[in-house]
């Protein structure tokens, strides 16, 4: 067996000695939906907790855009307490940055901070101007949080629903222009220089984004970013034939996008990899394709995606570590109890199997994966 465990994490006992076999520490996962409060038609606490804990996420950080808002320091606790006592995992919650998320004026940060929130976020939603985001910001500072940020111009991007490109075009779909994203992430570069504020960016999409990150951390800002796994993967050709269940946010793009995400991953540009599971039930994607519910389930494919990543040699086991387990905790702020708590996954990067509604933990059956047979997975979780 392989052993990817860190210094500080204790191989556990009686494990199976298979030499095919990779010993890791558990995943941490920067952004996940798991459709509680608000949405729990398509997942709850418990589903996505226990398919999450299954295939090897121990630590799920959530943002803050659910119904309610995460915007009361006093409900933390008793989320993440249900979430450990009803899904076995450990959530780590992004406080709301405005009230409401509504970009006008602060949220309560100061009683978030006191109710354990990592950090804080407007979760994609936009400000009322750009004055307001950056006294909005200088006061998240005061209390030394991390901002979480998901780059998207609103302006840009309103009403699109695809890669703006010759696949949207030739479906007559809305397109979101890759400038959506960038013209998001240069502003909120320039207030993080002015700020001085700790800032991660979450789920990047394009090329542009990349090279925007690798001028941001080579002038030396506190920066760090993170992709989705699917972006890794997918390109917009997913799309073909109105495939709704390839519709997500920020979409899938061209094959240079993510050709450039792969090298921004393996040149350091790019920290961690993260889910961006968003469970949904089976009519959220019964509709014309624009109609649909944007959104992915990608708990149960995270795995086997990242195996490939290995094979195609974008990683090593050993990068493949520091993208989903170490770089995702640092960036958390959890590194302390990260290590303390411990545990261990075993993982079979030679294992085959379908993806299908039965072989899917997650209570959301919304992959583009459907029905393809893919190698890797967690065949055994060590947690306390």
């Amino acid at each position: 067996m392989q052993n990817l465990l860190p210094e500080g994490f204790t191989k556990p006992r009686q494990l199976t000695d298979n030499p095919n076999h990779w010993l890791m520490p558990p995943l941490v996962d920067l952004c996940a939906r798991l459709r509680e409060p608000g949405s729990q038609q398509h997942g709850t606490l418990k589903s996505e907790g226990r398919a999450a804990r299954d295939n090897g996420f121990l630590h799920v950080v959530v943002p803050p855009d659910t119904d309610p808002v995460l915007e009361n320091g006093s409900l933390l606790k008793g989320l993440r307490e249900r979430a450990l006592q009803d899904g076995g995992i450990y959530l780590h919650v992004i406080g709301a940055l405005t009230a409401g998320l509504e970009g006008e004026r602060p949220a309560n940060v100061a009683g978030l901070q006191q109710g354990g929130c990592i950090a804080v976020s407007n979760a994609g939603r936009p400000f009322t101007d750009d004055m307001v985001m950056l006294r909005t910001l200088e006061y998240a500072a005061t209390f030394g949080l991390k901002i979480f940020f998901y780059p998207n111009e609103p302006s840009l991007s309103a009403g699109g629903v695809a890669h703006e490109g010759y696949i949207a075009s030739f479906h007559g779909l809305q397109g979101i222009p890759w400038i959506a994203e960038t013209v998001a992430l240069s502003k909120q570069l320039l207030m993080v220089e002015e700020t001085g504020i700790s800032a991660h960016f979450s789920q990047l999409s394009c090329k542009s984004s990349v090279e925007l990150m690798r001028w941001a951390k080579g002038k030396g800002l506190p920066v760090t970013c993170d992709v989705a796994m699917h972006q890794l993967h997918l390109t917009d050709d997913a799309i073909e034939g109105f495939n709704a269940l390839a519709f997500v946010l920020p979409p899938l793009r061209s094959n240079t996008d993510q050709q450039a995400l792969r090298e921004g991953l393996k040149d350091g540009t790019i920290d961690a990899i993260c889910s961006h599971h968003e469970p949904l039930n089976l009519t959220a994607k019964k509709a014309p394709f624009a109609e649909t519910t944007p959104g992915i389930s990608n708990f149960d494919t995270f795995m086997a995606l990242a195996c490939q990543l290995v094979r195609d040699e974008v990683l090593t086991p050993e990068l493949l570590v520091e993208k989903v387990c170490l770089n995702p905790a640092k960036i958390a702020g959890i590194e302390e109890s990260y290590q303390k708590i411990g545990g261990a996954i075993v993982i079979n990067p030679e294992e085959q199997w379908q993806v299908t509604a039965e072989s899917m933990k997650s209570q959301g059956k919304n992959t583009p994966f459907s029905g393809q047979t893919l190698m890797g997975r967690v065949v055994e979780t060590l947690f306390d």
